[in-house]
C-alpha cells in the first residue's frame, strides 16, 4: 500500500490559521477530493473536527491519544502505526490528510507527497515540514490559474537501486 501526504500550503508553509484553512479555493478543493475518493483518508482529531464530519466515500481514520473520542463514520486509532494497520486490505493508496504533526510523523513512511501551492503569504499558526529534495523529486509539476492561481506538485520517493 502506498502512503502519500495530500495537503495545501501557502508559500510561507501555512497550512492552517485557528484551526481553520486560511483560504478557500473550488478547484484545490475538487482536485483534492478526486484523488482521495475511493481511499483510506487518515488525519489528526483537530483535522477532522476542522471538517465536522466524515469525507464522504473514503475510508476515514481519526488520530487522537483522547481515550473516549468518538468520531461517527470513522475508525479511531491511538497512532499512525495502527491507524495504518487499519485500512482495509485492499487499499492500494492511504492518504494522510493533516494536521502538521501527522505530516511530520508520517513524511518519513510516504511514498508519494501531493502538493498543492498557493504562491502568496497568509498568517498561520500550523505549517507543512520541508520535503527532503534528497528523498523526494517532482515527478509532476501543473500550474492552474484562477481566482486565486497555484501549482500542484507530485513528489515521489527517490528508491535507490535495490528499493
Amino acid at each position: 500500500m502506498r502512503i502519500s501526504l495530500i495537503v495545501a500550503m501557502a508559500a510561507n508553509r501555512v497550512i492552517g490559521h485557528k484551526g481553520r484553512i486560511p483560504w478557500q479555493i473550488p478547484g484545490e478543493q475538487r482536485m483534492f477530493k478526486e484523488i482521495t475518493i475511493g481511499h483510506t483518508v487518515i488525519m489528526g482529531r483537530k483535522t477532522y473536527e476542522s471538517l465536522g464530519r466524515p469525507l464522504p466515500e473514503r475510508v476515514n481514520i481519526v488520530i487522537t491519544r483522547q481515550k473516549d473520542f468518538q468520531a461517527p463514520g470513522c475508525i479511531v486509532a491511538r497512532d499512525l502505526p495502527t491507524a495504518l494497520a487499519n485500512c482495509p486490505p485492499q487499499e492500494t493508496e492511504a492518504f494522510i490528510a493533516g494536521g502538521s504533526q501527522l505530516y511530520h510523523e508520517a513524511l518519513p513512511l510516504a511514498d508519494r507527497v501531493y502538493l498543492t501551492v498557493i504562491p502568496r503569504e497568509f498568517p498561520g499558526d500550523t505549517f507543512f515540514p520541508e520535503i527532503p529534495p534528497r528523498e523526494f523529486q517532482v515527478a509532476k509539476k501543473e500550474h492552474v490559474d484562477g481566482i486565486v492561481p497555484y501549482d500542484f506538485y507530485v513528489y515521489e520517493r527517490i528508491r535507490g537501486e535495490f528499493g
